[in-house]
């Protein structure tokens, strides 16, 4: 959540970054309403406790009518504590709503707008030219099913829509992949963790996946648990309600998850193939540091996502995303997205957000420096989302034969294989 004092001191400054985001600057209102609100609430019930204390230490002075009369007063404010004991914690409540609607404000450097207001930071390499090679090149589910390494159709068979199983030569890349992305991050300094993917219902709402995301998370009816579509859940909610020994920032943890999404409102989107599904594996990293360190940790985070994506050798670019397709925690986004030859676009591969304290605030995590305690940043990073890897991997090293050439890197995890050749049967 933003800090407080934050709404108290400068409401026009969250106002302008919700109009940034495209979203109504009411939310800072009502916030300031719930505040105010909860403030006079506080006074009222400390107000009437004084008085209920001040008569108690009276009673056992006093004698006669004297007596009988205060413990009358005594009971009737009884009842009145109890009820503003109940409106204090309705306006606590109303409070903690309101001001959790509130997004994380957009950094400055932050494009303003939707979707497709992002910025282009920079571009890596070259898109292929099939036209000048001589051959039209496939697309994933063709050469997946060329490979045996991909089969869309059991995976709809067995599970809906949007399921696959990966077979062969593609269960293989899965493993190289995160294994060549764990052995990266272990080299950078990073502990490597296989955490849970069912949380609690804090540790999603800590980490702002039960407001505006809400729709696309799986909930387990009867448990009031939920299925992680990221490990940036599990992995921010690790160290909840704990103050970090601030000689120990930055603290940073790599993992590996299964990730299940409903892909809600993506009806008629990417339905064919691998593109956009409801559960792949995924390894992605997390940091925690202090404030004023969390931008040159995410500019680190971002390199080491563009140093993966330089070693699979795919054309790509790095984008700024726009304010209003943040998400509710993030200040500021990268998006690295690969060139996808057979849809002619930029597809997202991985994405880096730095969250600062907003996430630390709902979650209760502080640092302690020289014995003063004090929030601290969260930040998270995708090294490899596996299906959108494989498939840019597929369709950028095809040959025109159906065969793949193994990126140089990836084949030491690969058996040594430098080409996935066809197979045949299905």
């Amino acid at each position: 959540m933003i800090d407080p004092r934050l709404l108290r001191d400068d409401p026009d400054s969250l106002r302008a970054a919700q109009e940034k985001r495209g979203l109504s600057p009411e939310v800072v209102d009502r916030a300031l309403e719930a505040d105010a609100a909860r403030r006079a609430a506080i006074a009222d019930f400390e107000r009437l406790r004084g008085e209920q204390k001040q008569l108690g230490k009276l009673i056992p002075k006093a004698q006669g009518e004297e007596k009988a009369e205060l413990l009358a007063r005594t009971k009737a404010l009884a009842a009145d504590v109890k009820t503003a004991e109940a409106a204090q914690g309705e306006a606590e409540s109303d409070w903690r709503d309101a001001i959790y609607a509130i997004p994380n404000p957009a950094a400055e450097q932050s494009p303003a707008g939707g979707e497709d207001d992002y910025v282009v930071l920079s571009e890596h390499g070259t898109p292929r030219d099939f036209a000048a090679e001589g051959f039209e090149p496939r697309d994933h589910v063709e050469l997946g099913r060329i490979l045996g390494a991909i089969d869309v159709e059991r995976g709809a068979k067995v599970s809906g829509s949007r399921f696959y199983y990966l077979t062969g030569a593609g269960a293989d890349l899965e493993f190289a992949l995160v294994n060549m992305a764990m052995d990266q991050a272990r080299a950078a300094g990073f502990t490597t963790m296989v955490p849970p993917t069912l949380v609690k219902p804090r540790a999603m709402e800590g980490t702002g996946f039960l407001g505006q995301a809400a729709d696309d998370v799986y909930r387990i009816e009867g448990q009031d648990t939920y299925l992680v579509g990221t490990s940036e859940v599990p992995l921010a909610a690790y160290h909840s309600d704990e103050i970090l020994d601030g000689e120990t920032l930055p603290r940073r943890y790599v993992a590996f998850s299964p990730c299940f999404r409903k892909e809600a409102g993506s009806h008629g989107k990417d339905t064919r193939g691998i593109i956009r599904v409801h559960w792949f594996d995924k390894v992605e990293m997390f940091s925690y540091t202090t404030l004023e360190e969390a931008a040159a940790e995410h500019d680190r985070l971002l390199g080491w996502e563009t140093e993966w994506l330089d070693k699979l050798e795919l054309a790509y670019r790095v984008i700024d995303v726009a304010a209003g397709d943040l998400g509710l925690s993030a200040q500021r986004k990268f998006d690295c997205e690969a060139w996808v030859p057979t849809q002619g676009r930029y597809r997202e591969l991985t994405s880096t957000s730095n969250c600062t304290d907003f996430q630390t605030r709902r979650l209760d995590i502080r640092g302690r420096f020289d014995g003063e305690v004090k929030p601290i940043a969260t930040l998270n990073g995708t090294l490899v989302a596996i299906p959108r890897t494989i498939v840019a991997i597929l369709e950028t090293h095809q040959q025109a034969d159906g065969s793949v050439r193994v990126p140089k890197a990836l084949q030491p995890y690969l058996q040594g294989r430098e080409v996935l050749e066809p197979v045949t049967g299905g």
